[in-house]
């Protein structure tokens, strides 16, 4: 299945909205209670909120930079590190915890933003918290990465086990868009996509395999 440019821009711009308006809308409400509360323990709630939403909205902005966008350049490398600190800012919670393993370096663009995308889907596939674990390898044609998550009853949707399988979906939409754009950054790179599941366990993995002919299957 082929989506037109401006589809493709339009439904990624509609995914990063649907990340960022939780916390921007506990914001609001934040000072709205603060407009109208004059009991000093609801307006150290109210401001807590704000506080919390704020840093959340923050961490989501800088995620989606990386992940979506140009990440300020329009250089075909991206520092692995800064790659890092926006994925533990996403996902390290009271819930989940972020194991990464791969080395800081300068790595090619999409590859970088293809691990964040695939942190997305493992955290996605653990919603009751876990640990996800990321390992980068190899570069060039030796290039692996595997993203992991780990927690009580970690799957898979449906709709994204069947994107990632290559079965064409019956539509296309804010939803699955993600996991679309996970593997045409995978045909990309010139790796293949493959997500392995077991019980409370699913694994993402890229490499390049004999082969391959640079398409998704």
């Amino acid at each position: 299945m082929t989506i037109a440019p401006l589809d493709l821009a339009a439904l990624l711009c509609s995914r990063v909205c649907h990340d960022v308006i939780s916390p921007v809308g506990a914001i609001v409400n934040g000072l709205e209670m603060l407009e109208t509360e004059s009991d000093p323990e609801m307006r150290d709630f109210a401001m807590d909120l704000i506080r919390k939403s704020a840093a959340s909205a923050s961490a989501r902005v800088q995620f989606c930079r990386i992940a979506f966008g140009a990440a300020g350049s329009l250089s075909a490398a991206i520092d692995t590190g800064e790659a890092e600190t926006a994925a533990r800012g996403l996902i390290a919670t009271d819930r989940t915890t972020l194991r990464w393993n791969a080395p800081r370096r300068l790595a090619p663009k999409n590859a970088v933003k293809l691990v964040l995308n695939l942190c997305l889907i493992a955290t996605a596939a653990a919603p009751r918290g876990g640990t996800v674990t990321v390992d980068m390898t190899g570069e060039g044609d030796d290039l692996s990465i595997r993203v992991a998550a780990a927690g009580p009853n970690a799957r898979l949707s449906a709709t994204t086990a069947s994107v990632l399988s290559g079965a064409e979906p019956e539509t296309i939409d804010a939803h699955s868009i993600q996991p679309y754009y996970a593997m045409l950054l995978a045909q990309d790179c010139g790796l293949s996509l493959k997500a392995t599941t077991a019980a409370d366990s699913v694994a993402l993995t890229a490499q390049r395999h004999a082969n391959f002919d640079g398409k998704t299957a």
